[in-house]
């Protein structure tokens, strides 16, 4: 079953003089349409200003169509008596981790959001410890946020969207201001909720080594969804992919350099030990 659906998504970011007239639009999605089932892990690709955080925005109901359609469990996000229930549905974290936390400690943020949709104060504490757990950061939920590292801030806002319970969380761009080691963590964090909790996931992106184990892959270009499959659908094309100014996954670098000089490698290698293997083979 689909959890969400776009249907000819038009977007236009539309910049007006100081009378109030329209004197430019910007096509920022242009007729996109995708599918994602329910625990899926679906990573979108591109470049910056391809459009991907535009169509982000849409699920979680920031932004409108123009034209076109979002559903979020069969719920069109252009009914104002839906939006509520669409954003419980599809939470959001953002790419900056301190636009998103608000307390003053850990815990208190991650109640934040149940606290908001009214749950009971003894069923939110239980979140709390249970969304902290999840995300290995029970240890500091008595930690000013303010002394946290990047990587621990971003779980830190993911452990926030899973207290209020949704059964999709949108990811836009989550590790782009983090050092290697924290996008190691927070990636590690994500799969682990779309595996061991069923939270389906839809990762924005540019990292191409961020989206080896999700399930689909749509890569974008001026607005447009020009390329879908599996990661290793996507990846063997590999002058196609840097047609759009997107790089590869370091070993399907390495192992396109290498066929480029002769050594007759799969065209669908993705990490560094089917490569290893690959070698191996060789001899």
């Amino acid at each position: 079953m689909n959890i969400i659906k776009v249907k000819d998504l038009i977007f236009l970011y539309r910049k007006k003089d100081e009378n109030g007239e329209v004197v430019q639009e910007i096509r920022a999605v242009d007729g996109v349409d995708l599918e994602v089932e329910k625990g899926d892990f679906v990573a979108i690709l591109g470049h910056n200003g391809s459009g991907k955080s535009s169509l982000a925005k849409h699920i979680n109901g920031i932004l409108f169509p123009t034209e076109g359609h979002v559903y979020v469990n069969e719920k069109d996000t252009k009914d104002p008596a839906e939006i509520w229930h669409i954003r419980q549905t599809a939470g959001m974290v953002f790419q900056n981790p301190d636009n998103q936390i608000i307390g003053s400690i850990v815990e208190e943020d991650v109640a934040f959001g149940p606290e908001n949709l009214g749950v009971p104060t003894e069923e939110i504490w239980e979140r709390v410890g249970r969304c902290l757990k999840a995300v290995n950061m029970e240890a500091f939920r008595e930690s000013s946020p303010n002394k946290l590292s990047g990587g621990q801030k971003q779980r830190v806002a993911i452990a926030g969207i899973m207290a209020m319970e949704p059964e999709c969380i949108v990811l836009d761009e989550p590790t782009a201001m983090l050092d290697p080691r924290g996008r190691q963590d927070v990636i590690s964090t994500v799969h682990e909720l779309n595996e061991k909790k069923g939270i389906t996931i839809l990762l924005i992106t540019h990292n191409m080594d961020e989206v080896i184990g999700a399930d689909k892959v749509f890569v974008m270009d001026k607005g447009k969804v020009v390329m879908n499959g599996t990661p290793r659908e996507i990846f063997e094309q590999v002058e196609k992919i840097k047609s759009y100014g997107l790089e590869i996954p370091h070993a399907t670098e390495l192992a396109y350099q290498l066929r480029c000089k002769g050594l007759p490698l799969p065209k669908d290698i993705l990490t560094r030990e089917e490569l290893v293997e690959a070698i191996c083979q060789l001899n």
